[in-house]
C-alpha cells in the first residue's frame, strides 16, 4: 500500500479557523489530557515538523512534516486521507447544520479529502446537509472524495435492496442531494438476497459507466458475499463439510482455492448455531448454492468488481478486518474503508459512569448501544479500557487518539471514517496521526495482552 505524509494545501487557513474555533471554546470547562494535547497539537503544527520514527510499516514514504497521511483506496489509484468524516447520526440529526459545516470546513482545512454518507441517513437530509456545504464552501470537486451507500432508500417495496431499478433510481437520487455530477464511490450497503449477484454487478457496473460514480465497493459484506466461491458446484459435490474440504483438494491454485476456502472459515463460525433456511452445514451449503460472488461474477462477465469494502473495526472487533479481508486484499485487490473506531463512542471513556445525557446511547433508537453497554461484557470492556488509559498517558494522548491510531497501524486500512458532534471531539481525533509513530510493536503487544482477542490466521498457527 503506498502511504505519504503531506502538508495540507490549506495550512494557513487552517490555523486561522482553529483560533477561531478556540475562541470560541475559549469558554467551555477544561478537558484535561485532551485540552493539552490540542494545545501542544497547534504549536506543533505552527512548527510543521512531526518525528516519524518507528512508524509500523516500513512501505510507507514519509516526509517530515505534521499533516494528513494518504493511501490508496484497495488496489486502485484512488488516494484517499486515512482520516475521513462519516455523518452518519450526526449530519441531519443529532448536530445543526451550522455545526455540521464548521466539522466540515475543519477536516477539510486539515488535509481530510475523504466524506462519506449514506441515502438511509436521516432519511436523507444528511446528503442534502453534506450537498449544501459543498457547493456553499465552493471546494473543487477534484480535491474531494464523496462516498454514499444503497440500500434503504424509501418505504416501498421496489425502494431498497440491490436491485438494478433500485441501484440506478436510488444513486440519481442521492447525487439530486448531493446536487453533484457523480460520487467517487458508490457502496452497496448490505448484501441483498432477493436479488442475482449478476444484477448487483452488471447494474454497479452500469453507474460506473455512465459517469455516475467513479468505483463501487461493498458495506457489511462477508468475505464470503464479496469472493467466496459458492456456486451450484459446492452443493452438487456434498452437504457436508467434509466434501468442501474434498474441492479444496480438487480445485486448482489461486483463486479457486480461496474461494473454497473462505467457505470454510466463514461456515466454521456460523455452524455452532445454524442459520435459516437450514440447520448445520447443510442449511450453509444450501444457501452458499444460492449465491454468487461478487469477484467472480465480475470476472466472468466481463464488469467492474468492487474495490473495497466498509467494515465495523476496532479493540472490541477484529477478526474481519485482521483475518478475512487482507487475503481478499493480496489475491483480488479489495481494500478496507473502517467506520466505528471507537465503538460507537464506548471506547471514548464517555460511559465509564453510565449513559450521560445527549450521548449517542441516549438518543431513540439506540437502545441496542444502551443495553450492550449496560450489560456483563460492556463492564468487562470499560475495565480493559481503564487499563489502555494508563497507556494513552504514558503515550501523552487521549484514549480515543490511542485507538484511533491503533486502526491506522494496520496497513490494511486505507481510512479510518471518523464520527464527531463538535469540533473539539473532531480535532483530537485527527490528532490521532501524531500518536501513531508511538505505536511500537512492544506497545501494540501490551494493548494486545490487555484486550485479549488478537484473531490468528492460518498463517500465524503455521508460525
Amino acid at each position: 500500500m503506498q502511504v505519504s505524509f503531506v502538508c495540507s494545501e490549506h495550512s494557513i487557513k487552517s490555523r486561522s479557523a482553529e483560533d477561531r474555533l478556540n475562541r470560541q471554546n475559549a469558554g467551555s470547562p477544561s478537558l484535561g489530557t485532551r485540552g493539552k494535547f490540542r494545545a501542544v497539537a497547534m504549536v506543533a503544527r505552527s512548527l510543521g515538523q512531526l518525528s516519524v520514527q518507528n512508524v509500523p510499516s516500513s512501505s510507507e514514504s514519509s516526509i517530515k512534516q505534521l499533516g494528513m497521511k494518504y493511501r490508496n483506496l484497495g488496489k486502485s489509484g484512488l488516494r484517499v486521507s486515512c482520516l475521513g468524516l462519516g455523518t452518519w447520526v450526526t449530519f441531519g440529526g443529532q448536530i445543526t447544520d451550522e455545526m455540521a459545516e464548521q466539522l466540515m470546513t475543519l477536516a477539510y482545512d486539515n488535509g481530510i479529502n475523504l466524506f462519506d454518507t449514506a441515502e438511509v441517513y436521516a432519511a436523507g437530509k444528511a446528503e442534502v446537509v453534506l450537498g449544501n456545504i459543498i457547493k456553499k464552501k465552493g471546494w473543487r470537486r477534484s480535491s474531494l472524495v464523496i462516498t454514499t451507500k444503497i440500500f434503504w432508500g424509501g418505504k416501498a417495496e421496489t425502494e431498497r435492496g440491490l436491485s438494478r431499478k433500485h441501484i440506478i433510481e436510488g444513486l440519481k437520487a442521492s447525487l439530486e442531494r448531493l446536487q453533484l455530477e457523480y460520487v467517487d464511490v458508490v457502496f452497496a450497503n448490505r448484501p441483498d438476497p432477493n436479488t442475482p449477484m449478476e444484477e448487483t454487478v452488471r447494474a454497479m457496473t452500469h453507474v460506473i459507466n455512465q459517469g455516475m460514480a467513479m468505483y463501487w465497493g461493498t458495506s457489511r459484506w462477508s468475505s464470503m458475499e464479496i469472493m467466496v466461491g459458492a456456486r451450484g458446484q459446492l452443493w452438487r459435490s456434498s452437504p457436508g463439510a467434509a466434501g468442501a474440504a474434498d474441492l479444496i483438494r480438487q480445485q486448482p491454485s489461486g483463486a479457486k482455492r480461496l474461494q473454497i476456502r473462505l467457505s470454510l472459515n466463514y461456515l466454521s463460525g456460523q455452524l455452532s448455531g445454524g442459520w435459516a433456511g437450514g440447520s448445520g452445514c447443510g442449511g450453509a451449503l444450501r444457501v452458499l448454492a444460492l449465491r454468487q460472488e461478487a469477484y467472480s461474477v465480475a470476472r466472468q462477465f466481463n464488469l467492474i468488481p468492487p474495490i473495497c469494502e466498509q467494515a465495523e473495526y476496532h479493540m472490541f472487533q477484529r477478526e474481519k478486518v485482521e483475518v478475512q479481508l487482507p487475503e481478499l486484499f493480496h489475491k483480488i485487490g479489495v481494500g478496507a474503508m473502517t467506520w466505528s473506531p471507537l465503538a460507537c463512542g464506548i471506547i471514548s471513556g464517555k460511559y465509564d459512569g453510565g449513559i450521560p445525557p445527549y450521548s449517542r446511547a441516549s438518543l431513540k433508537g439506540y437502545q441496542w448501544l444502551k443495553d450492550k453497554i449496560l450489560s456483563e461484557e460492556g463492564r468487562r470492556q470499560q475495565a480493559k479500557l481503564k487499563e489502555l488509559q494508563a497507556i494513552a498517558e504514558r503515550l501523552g494522548c487521549t484514549l480515543p487518539q490511542l485507538a484511533i491510531a491503533w486502526c491506522l497501524r494496520n496497513e490494511g486500512v486505507s481510512s479510518v471514517l471518523l464520527g464527531a458532534s463538535n469540533a473539539d471531539q473532531l480535532m483530537e481525533n485527527i490528532g490521532a496521526i501524531q500518536v501513531l509513530p508511538k505505536l511500537s510493536s512492544s506497545i501494540v503487544h501490551e494493548i494486545d495482552s490487555i484486550l485479549g482477542n488478537k484473531p490468528y490466521s492460518k498463517k500465524d498457527y503455521r508460525s
